[in-house]
């Protein structure tokens, strides 16, 4: 496969503060635990994913959701003869900087931080997450993971040139990241169509043969599946094709990132990073499936009306919730509001909303709005 292309170990960059080796576990697997164990990554457990808890208890969410990916990445990593540890410490970090209601909580964070300026993004807060706010441990701030990883957790998804993000100009922009991080993306891909389309069917949002109408693949699976289990219940079936779509788009990663390395002739990670794109993808059939998956469950599934109001519901707390912090910064906790008077006070009030869990937005917003009112009315 791939193994020339591997990122070992051994080659990493190290950490900002130095530590002695570990008996028993390398770097990269001493980052996916001091990950596992930090306190972003078990709320990853209370925050939505697409349908929000109170619909249902089956339903995926964030954290289940990441367990996923990591699933699939370690998978991918094996297949291909790269770094299964490196790939699965990526995999578990990479949404450890969402912050509540999902996506429309990302869009609605960033269009506040626009009014100031800034932005907000997931991978960049996740960094922040992993760099300063996780405090476990007396000799440094942050977990102090390797180069590598954080390095992943901001270019898994996208790349970016000097000067383009200054604050991140010592993560080698202009660079590719190495193969391991650019599978996550992909990985995540196949973990949340998938998972999407398996949830909006125990929703009752669609039938097993809905998505057969506008997903060449899906159909053949599907046809596969009902001449095979003839007899079996439509749930059964749905599974069962479900179990071949994913499998099928995994086996499609392998292959095209397999195929679209050798194209370009690569035979180092030096030369993974210096090439002019990304070598992870899907192979073609894949590709098109992913998308017409991405766009069948757009349409029928993430602009359904109750999952539209939903969004809009909690759109609209966090901008109530975040206006309010804004005018009253002395109303934050500690340390917030003493970081707000040294620090910009939209930015306080950005990380400290974006740490929430979707239930502990929900009590602040309805304890602070609710105490507001009383004393207005006082």
């Amino acid at each position: 496969m791939l193994a020339g292309l591997r990122f070992r170990v051994a080659q990493t960059r190290g950490r900002r503060y130095p530590e002695a080796p570990h008996p028993y576990r390398n770097d990269f697997q001493r980052d996916r635990d001091r990950i596992v164990h930090s306190r972003a990554f078990r709320r990853l457990e209370a925050k939505t994913q697409v349908f929000t808890q109170g619909m249902s208890d089956h339903f995926r969410n964030r954290l289940t959701h990441t367990i996923e990916v990591a699933q699939i990445a370690r998978t991918l990593a094996a297949a291909l003869e790269l770094d299964e540890d490196l790939t699965e410490a990526l995999a578990l970090a990479h949404d450890i900087g969402h912050p509540p209601f999902a996506h429309a909580g990302e869009e609605e964070l960033n269009h506040q931080m626009a009014r100031f300026g800034e932005r907000f993004d997931h991978n960049f807060h996740a960094l922040r997450i992993v760099e300063s706010f996780e405090q476990r441990y007396a000799r440094f701030p942050g977990l102090n993971l390797t180069f590598e990883v954080r390095e992943g957790i901001i270019k898994h998804s996208q790349d970016f040139g000097p000067g383009e993000n200054p604050e991140f100009d010592a993560f080698l922009p202009g660079l590719r990241p190495p193969l391991e991080a650019q599978l996550i993306d992909l990985a995540d891909e196949a973990a949340y169509n998938s998972a999407d389309l398996d949830d909006a069917f125990s929703a009752g949002m669609l039938k097993a043969r809905d998505a057969a109408d506008c997903i060449p693949q899906y159909r053949t699976l599907l046809e596969a599946a009902e001449t095979q289990f003839q007899g079996a219940s439509e749930r059964e079936i749905f599974h069962e094709t479900l179990r071949q779509l994913v499998d099928a788009l995994v086996s499609g990663l392998i292959e095209g990132t397999v195929a679209r390395a050798r194209e370009a002739g690569v035979t180092s990670t030096d030369e993974v990073r210096t090439f002019s794109r990304r070598l992870a993808a899907f192979a073609p059939e894949e590709a098109e499936t992913s998308r017409q998956l991405k766009r069948f469950l757009y349409e029928k599934v993430y602009a359904a009306p109750a999952l539209v109001e939903e969004r809009a519901r909690s759109v609209a707390m966090i901008r109530e919730l975040f206006q309010f912090f804004l005018e009253r910064p002395d109303r934050l906790p500690q340390p917030y509001s003493e970081q707000a008077n040294h620090t910009p006070v939209h930015r306080v009030v950005c990380d400290y909303i974006a740490g929430m869990t979707d239930s502990f937005f929900r009590r602040t917003y309805e304890q602070t709005i609710a105490q507001d009112a009383t004393l207005r009315a006082t």
